[in-house]
């Protein structure tokens, strides 16, 4: 009885850690999904702002 009280305590420790991590990569997976519509949207806002049919691969360097 005591290795089964064993098993069963290794594996709720080690879900309670796997239980912190997945809560701990949503966190992080939140913040990725806000800061990547932010990108787009300053994106998109770089586009809109550019002179059609201009393209930053065809600008040349100030120093030119």
């Amino acid at each position: 009885m005591q290795e089964l009280e064993k098993r069963i305590n290794d594996l709720e420790v080690k879900f309670s850690f796997q239980d912190d991590l997945i809560n701990e990569l949503n966190l992080i997976v939140a913040k990725q999904e806000v800061k990547i519509s932010e990108m787009v949207e300053y994106l998109k806002h770089l586009s809109e702002s550019s002179e059609p049919g201009s393209t930053l691969d065809n600008e040349k360097p100030p120093h030119y």
